[in-house]
């Protein structure tokens, strides 16, 4: 009897586990919030394009990113390589945040913990600073977050609910250049141990233009150049390209990019996609993804791809 309540025991506490690491239905989850989907599952970023029609100026567009520029992760396994994130309950304190650009901000608080992690904390960059309430299912995102004396500074923040398809107001930042939420467009390992990353991913050119297109909602560019590519622009690696030869993390990936492609985020490097940092990255493997190119991809016509639409 001892034994077949041990037993008893020991299964109610793996279903009870497994009830509690479950992915929320619909959607793509973090494994430290399981509750929270990033974003609907009708949310263009979490919509397939690999049957989207081609855009006419796809090859203008791609050569002014660089046809022979080669794909970048922009991540790797060392943790200052990247943009992480945090995960917080309830209880986590809840800070006010000066910001440079107020007036295109969200004024929070924002629940930040005590030891944040911060992009590329203690150097120069970006220094992103993303946050998920599981308790609540609200991210958090700030540019260039910064602990003074006088408390925490940032350039810029967005608050979005995840249970939302709601975009910024139409001229707003974020905290990415298009007023792009940052966290659904990192790849992450976790996604890429399991086997698939079903969602688009995020991406940056070194000019843009003065334009946005849909979901993004803020441009970063003072030139009207019309072969430049505006934010928001989504590409998607051509079917034709042959991923098979590719290790088993960087084929993943890949297989994300003919599904669901990446968008125009931010100005930087040509064909940089962003990643979290994990220990676990074969930096060795993801080397691999520099035998891509620009001239592999194509620019996909998302005009009929909107938020909330089957």
């Amino acid at each position: 009897m001892r034994t077949l309540r041990g037993r008893r025991a020991v299964v109610g506490a793996v279903c009870l586990l497994l009830l509690a690491t479950a992915p929320a239905q619909g959607g793509v989850t973090l494994p430290e919030a399981p509750g929270c989907t990033i974003f609907p599952a009708t949310n263009v970023w979490n919509k397939r394009v690999d049957d989207l029609p081609v855009r006419d100026d796809s090859e203008t567009l791609k050569q002014s990113i660089g046809l022979d520029d080669y794909l970048h992760p922009d991540f790797g396994s060392y943790e200052g390589y990247g943009i992480p994130y945090n995960v917080v309950g309830a209880r986590a304190p809840k800070r006010t945040v000066r910001f440079t650009w107020p007036d295109e901000s969200d004024p929070g608080p924002y629940p930040i913990p005590r030891e944040p992690l911060i992009e590329g904390a203690g150097a120069a960059g970006d220094r992103h600073l993303l946050v998920v309430d599981r308790s609540s299912c609200m991210l958090y995102e700030l540019y260039n977050a910064r602990l003074t004396d006088s408390g925490w500074r940032a350039g810029s923040g967005a608050i979005w609910d995840l249970d939302s398809n709601a975009l910024r107001p139409k001229g707003h930042t974020s905290a990415d250049a298009a007023g792009l939420p940052i966290l659904p467009g990192l790849v992450r390992y976790d996604e890429v141990a399991a086997g698939e990353i079903a969602h688009a991913l995020r991406f940056t050119a070194p000019e843009t233009r003065r334009q946005f297109t849909y979901p993004a909602r803020h441009f970063a560019s003072d030139s009207d150049d019309p072969t430049l590519p505006p934010m928001g622009l989504r590409v998607r690696l051509k079917k034709s390209v042959d991923i098979s030869g590719f290790g088993p993390q960087s084929r993943v990936l890949l297989r994300a990019l003919k599904r669901y492609g990446m968008l125009l985020a931010d100005n930087g490097s040509p064909w940089f996609v962003t990643g979290a940092p994990d220990p676990r990255w074969d930096d060795d493997e993801l080397h691999e993804l520099r035998s891509i190119t620009g001239a592999d991809f194509e620019v996909v016509d998302t005009s009929t791809l909107r938020n909330g639409t089957p």
